[in-house]
């Protein structure tokens, strides 16, 4: 089995929520898994605890008066990537986007149980300190894209582009394996980890976020491409 990257002793979580019943619930269930658990009440709060405190994890719920959760999670992502799972009432897959698209990692739709939320962070936790993967070869898929994994480096058209943590992660995958059909299923689990298996939309918003980054034409893409129903190929590669 492999072992654990992270003890929970060591984590500290900060819980936003302008409900004192959510905080509590969050925290006893937390605490029961040893986490260090910090709270805020609303954004200003938040960005103080995040300044003074810098969790490893941040819950940031939404509906907040004044400054709300997506306005928070801008302002965080202004000074941190630290990982951020938003917690909402809000169930529409636009809403899911709108806080993936300005840098949220996960999306926890309440109400949600203590065994759902506990796998989610634990799943998140377990990516944010994965180490990188690597290959030691440099990689010229053609004269319009280089990829270096062993320097983590992606060049565009002669432009280094900087790739989110989990973009990397996928475009490693995909290219590791180039030519070959991966399932929606397998680069889930490969990506994301086992508990997401069931969720697509992540995927395709990522591989939206890739192709934008590295296609000359993302409606078209040649690097990609889409297997329509199953799951996505990375264009095969020349010797």
């Amino acid at each position: 089995m492999e072992k654990e990257a992270f003890d929970q002793r060591d984590i500290t979580i900060l819980i936003v929520d302008d409900e004192p019943r959510i905080r509590d619930l969050v925290r006893m269930n937390l605490e029961m898994e040893h986490y260090s658990v910090i709270e805020a009440s609303n954004g200003v709060e938040a960005l103080d605890q995040l300044r003074e405190n810098l969790p490893d994890l941040v819950m940031l719920d939404v509906m907040m008066p004044e400054m709300d959760g997506f306005e928070t999670l801008r302002a965080i992502r202004e000074v941190s990537t630290v990982p951020v799972v938003m917690l909402t009432v809000r169930q529409s897959e636009q809403d899911r986007i709108h806080g993936l698209d300005l840098g949220a990692d996960d999306y926890l739709a309440k109400p949600f149980s203590p065994r759902e939320l506990l796998s989610r962070i634990h799943a998140l936790l377990r990516r944010s300190f994965m180490a990188p993967p690597s290959r030691k070869t440099e990689i010229i898929v053609d004269p319009d894209l280089k990829i270096d994994f062993s320097r983590h480096e992606v060049i565009v058209r002669g432009q280094k582009v900087v790739l989110r943590p989990t973009e990397y992660r996928l475009l490693y995958h995909l290219v590791s394996n180039a030519g070959h059909l991966l399932t929606h299923e397998t680069l889930l689990s490969k990506v994301w980890g086992r508990e997401y298996r069931d969720e697509a939309h992540y995927l395709r918003l990522y591989i939206t976020y890739l192709r934008q980054k590295i296609e000359k034409d993302p409606a078209h893409p040649k690097y990609i491409l889409t297997e329509r129903g199953i799951g996505y190929r990375f264009k095969e590669l020349d010797e």
